[in-house]
C-alpha cells in the first residue's frame, strides 16, 4: 500500500512523513496506530488522530452520521483519555473507533471488563506502585524506559488478569538489557556502563586540565629539584597524585629531547593525553560491542517488554475509565433496539453534576426492570415535556450508549440492550432559523434513512429551524419516514398534539414537572412517562412570578396571567411551595 492511499495523506503530508520517517516507517506507524511517531514527524496531533481513525476504523466511522454525533464521539474519547496512565495510552484511546461487527465489539468488551475487574481487585498499595511505574515510563520514553517499567511492574508481583503478559518476561534478561540500553546513549557509551572506561575518562580529563596550564605544573614540580632525573621523578609523582594515572604510564609518555622544563612538561602531557584518548576509544569500542551483543541476545525480550507495557497501560487506562463511571457491559443483540435501564449521562457525571438515572427504550427490547418503568416496544418515540426537563440530555445519553457499545466499551447504565446500527443521526436543537439551516439539516438527517442500513434517529426540537406553520408537517413526515425505513428514533418536540395521528409504530412519551422546589425552581421528574404527553406546565412558571413579585401592580399583572393558565393550578403550586418551605 502506498502512503498516499491512506485517508487524509495528501501530497504535503506524504512529503512531510517521507522526509521525517521514510515511507516504510511512516506506513508502519499508521498501521500500528502510532500517534507519537506521526506527531514527532511534525504532523499536527489532530490530523494524526484523524488519519489513524480512518485507517483503523474505515467504514465504521460512517456510523457518525452527523456533526453532533461526531462531537459526542470525540467528547467520549476526551473523557476516557483523561484516565490514561501514559501519553501513548492516551493517544491509543484517541484513535479508538466504532467497530464493524459484533464479534469485535464483544472481544474488546471482554478485554476492557477483564482489565476493570483486575484493577478493581488490586490493593491500593499495588495500584500506587503500578501508576508510579507508568509515570516513570512516561517521563523517560523509549525502549529503556519500557524495559525498566516492565521490571518495576514485575516487582509488584501482579501478574494475573490484564497483567498476565508480564508473567512470561525474564527479569534477568531484562535487567541486562536495561543496563545495556542505559550504557548505549546517543553520543556513545554513557557513564556508569563500565568502571574501567569511566576511570580512563576521568584520568584523561584530569591530564587535559593539567596540559592547559603547563606553566603552573612547572612551578609546582620544579621547586627544589636538581637535575633532570629529580624533575622527572617529581613530575611523575605530581601527575599520578592529580590524575590517578599509573606512574609507569606517565614515564612511558615522558619527552626525551625537550629543550627545557616547560617544554618537557607540555610535550609529556600532550603525549599522555593522546595515549589515554586512544585507550578510552579502544575501551569504549570494546564496551559498545559487549553492550550491543547483550541487546542483540535480548532483542526478543525487549520487544516483548515494550509490547507488554504499552498493552497493559492501554488496558489499565480503560479499566480506570470504566471504574470511575461505574460502566457496565451492554447486551449486544441482532434485534433493532436501543434500550437502557438506570442510564446516566456521561458528560454530566464527568462535570460532577447530580443525575437522575433514567430507563428508556425504542425497539424490541427485553429489559428486566420494574413493571412501572418498562418502556413499550415501539420503534419510534416522540418525547415531550417541560423546558429544562432533560429531553436533550436523554437523547445525548442514548447516543453515548449506542456509540460506546459499538466501540466495544461498557456503558453508563445498570443494564442496556443495543442492536448495532449503521448510522447514528444525532441532531441537537440549534438556535438558527433560516432556509439554509433547514436545508443543511435535512441533507444531514434524511440520507441515512434512504440508504437501506440500520439507523438510529435522535432529533431534538426539529421545529426550531423552520416556520411554525410547516414545522409539525415536516416533523410528522420525518417520523413517518423513520417508521417506513424500519429505523429507530426518538424525536423531541413541543408539537406532539399537532403530530396526530402518529404511525402505529410510534408513541408519545412525556417528562413532567412535579411542582416548585422551596427555592421556587421547577422540580422535574426526569424519568419519562410512556404513552402520555408531557406538558411544559406554564402554571409553575407563573406561580414563581406571582410569588416573587413585590410590587402590587406587577403582582396584579402576573395574577391576570394566572387566570389565563388556570388560577386554581397556580394557587395549588403556590401552596405546595410555601408548605415545603
Amino acid at each position: 500500500m502506498r502512503l498516499e492511499d491512506y485517508w487524509g495523506v495528501g501530497p504535503k503530508t506524504r512529503e512531510l512523513l517521507a522526509e521525517s520517517l521514510g515511507v516504510e516507517a511512516a506506513i508502519d506507524a499508521i498501521e500500528r496506530g502510532d500517534v507519537r511517531a506521526l506527531t514527532d514527524a511534525g504532523l499536527p496531533r489532530g490530523r494524526a488522530t484523524r488519519v489513524l481513525r480512518h485507517a483503523h476504523g474505515g467504514a465504521a466511522m460512517d456510523l457518525l452520521a452527523t456533526p453532533d454525533a461526531r462531537d459526542v464521539y470525540k467528547s467520549i474519547l476526551d473523557i476516557a483519555g483523561g484516565y490514561a496512565v501514559t501519553a501513548d495510552a492516551r493517544d491509543r484511546i484517541r484513535v479508538l473507533t466504532p467497530l464493524s461487527d459484533r464479534e469485535a465489539m464483544e472481544a474488546r468488551l471482554d478485554d476492557v471488563l477483564t482489565a476493570r475487574d483486575t484493577w478493581a481487585d488490586l490493593p491500593e498499595v499495588d495500584r500506587e506502585a503500578v501508576l508510579a511505574a507508568f509515570e516513570d515510563y512516561d517521563s523517560g520514553g523509549g525502549r529503556r524506559a519500557a524495559v525498566e517499567a516492565a521490571l518495576a511492574l514485575k516487582e509488584t508481583g501482579v501478574d494475573s488478569g490484564v497483567f498476565a503478559p508480564l508473567a512470561d518476561l525474564d527479569a534477568g534478561t531484562l535487567e541486562d538489557a536495561a543496563a545495556a540500553l542505559a550504557g548505549l546513549g546517543e553520543s556513545g557509551v554513557g557513564e556508569g556502563a563500565d568502571d574501567r572506561l569511566d576511570g580512563l575518562r576521568k584520568q584523561l580529563g584530569a591530564v587535559e586540565d593539567m596540559a592547559a596550564t603547563p606553566g603552573q605544573v612547572v612551578e609546582r614540580v620544579g621547586e627544589g629539584v636538581r637535575g633532570t632525573e629529580e624533575l622527572r621523578d617529581a613530575f611523575a609523582r605530581e601527575v599520578t597524585d592529580e590524575t590517578g594515572v599509573d606512574a609507569a604510564r606517565v614515564r612511558e609518555a615522558m619527552a626525551t629531547d625537550a629543550a627545557d622544563a616547560r617544554a618537557f612538561v607540555g610535550e609529556t602531557l600532550r603525549s599522555l593525553s593522546d595515549d589515554l584518548r586512544t585507550a578510552v576509544d579502544e575501551r569504549e569500542r570494546e564496551v559498545r560491542e559487549e553492550l550491543e551483543g547483550t541487546l542483540e541476545e535480548a532483542e526478543e525480550s525487549v520487544e516483548q517488554a515494550v509490547s507488554a507495557v504499552d498493552g497493559v497501560a492501554f488496558d489499565v487506562s480503560l479499566a480506570r475509565f470504566a471504574l470511575a463511571f461505574e460502566l457496565t457491559r451492554p447486551t449486544l443483540v441482532d434485534r433493532d433496539v436501543t434500550a437502557v435501564a438506570d442510564a446516566r449521562n456521561l458528560f454530566l457525571v464527568d462535570a460532577g453534576e447530580k443525575t437522575q438515572p433514567v430507563t428508556y427504550a425504542v425497539g424490541d427490547h427485553d429489559l428486566a426492570v420494574p413493571r412501572a418503568t418498562v418502556p413499550p416496544r415501539h420503534r419510534v418515540a416522540v418525547l415531550t415535556g417541560a423546558n429544562s426537563g432533560g429531553k436533550t440530555t436523554l437523547l445525548e445519553t442514548l447516543c453515548q450508549v449506542q456509540l460506546l457499545a459499538q466501540m466495544g466499551l461498557p456503558v453508563p447504565a445498570s443494564a442496556a440492550e443495543v442492536g448495532p446500527v449503521d448510522a447514528v443521526v444525532f441532531h441537537r436543537r440549534h438556535a438558527s432559523f433560516n432556509a439554509g439551516v433547514l436545508e443543511s439539516t435535512l441533507r444531514s438527517v434524511v440520507p441515512p434513512l434512504s440508504e437501506g442500513g440500520r439507523t438510529l434517529m435522535l432529533v431534538d426540537e426539529f421545529e426550531a429551524i423552520t416556520e411554525p406553520g410547516s414545522a409539525a408537517d415536516l416533523l410528522h413526515g420525518l417520523v413517518t419516514l423513520t417508521v417506513d425505513s424500519d429505523a429507530l428514533g426518538v424525536f423531541v418536540t413541543h408539537l406532539a398534539d399537532d403530530l396526530e395521528p402518529l404511525p402505529e409504530e410510534a408513541r408519545v412519551d412525556g417528562i413532567f414537572a412535579e411542582g416548585l422546589t422551596p427555592a421556587l425552581e421547577l422540580d422535574v421528574d426526569y424519568q419519562p412517562r410512556f404513552g402520555t404527553v408531557g406538558r411544559s406546565t406554564p402554571e409553575f412558571i407563573v406561580s414563581r412570578l406571582v410569588a416573587d413579585a413585590t410590587d402590587r401592580a406587577e403582582r396584579a399583572s402576573y395574577e391576570t396571567l394566572a387566570e389565563a393558565v388556570g388560577e386554581s393550578a397556580v394557587q395549588r403550586t403556590l401552596a405546595d411551595a410555601r408548605w415545603q418551605s
